[in-house]
């Protein structure tokens, strides 16, 4: 049976990425040369999807679309200049998303830092595109090589972004909580003198 989507995505924002990988390896990893702004902010959401094509246009538009808890996922890999900034991130803040991940460049970085919105990018430039282009609404993204689709989860923490449909990060729960239940009690274990070697036939 299937979580609500409020509570699953309550559910997975205590959950590491490793734990739900480990668990369950047919959840997608994005391109490692994403990272955050600013580290330290786990987050989980429903993924709305943008392909910027050089333009800021169809980011602006897909922002428009998004709700409360969504991460917005926009696809700027092919470019050299930023796609988003500290207005646009200031939008989304107010909007209530629950991250900007942009595979692609990110500027005015300084002031996107201080926001309280996790921030994701794979560079910074100064510079951005003009928006003239006409959007495609809710694309199918390829990322690096992974398939991000709108409606899709998204996890996030330090390790990285995991993205998957509800129904199989709802399926890797169990064996995640299982994972970091017993991860937990052996470092306290090993902290409290005893080797990991001695935990390993």
């Amino acid at each position: 049976m299937t979580s609500e989507p409020a509570a699953l995505l309550a559910t997975l924002a205590t959950l590491s990425t490793t734990s739900l990988i480990d668990a369950a390896p047919a959840l997608r990893v994005l391109p490692h040369e994403i990272r955050p702004i600013v580290p330290g902010r786990r987050f989980a959401g429903r993924v709305v999807t943008a392909r910027a094509d050089r333009d800021l246009r169809p980011v602006i538009a897909a922002l428009r679309t998004t709700e409360a808890g969504d991460v917005l996922v926009v696809d700027a890999s092919d470019g050299e200049r930023a796609v988003a900034g500290e207005l646009f991130a200031s939008e989304a803040q107010r909007r209530g998303l629950a991250a900007l991940v942009v595979s692609g460049r990110t500027r005015d970085t300084a002031t996107v830092a201080k926001l309280a919105i996790p921030v994701w990018s794979s560079g910074f430039a100064p510079n951005a595109y003009a928006a003239t282009a006409e959007p495609i609404a809710n694309p199918v993204l390829d990322m690096g090589g992974v398939r991000v689709a709108p409606g899709d989860l998204i996890v996030g923490d330090d390790d990285g972004l995991v993205v998957g449909t509800a129904q199989e990060f709802e399926a890797a729960l169990p064996r995640a909580r299982e994972i970091e239940d017993r991860e937990s009690a052996l470092q306290q274990t090993i902290l409290g003198g005893s080797s990991l070697f001695d935990h390993f036939s």
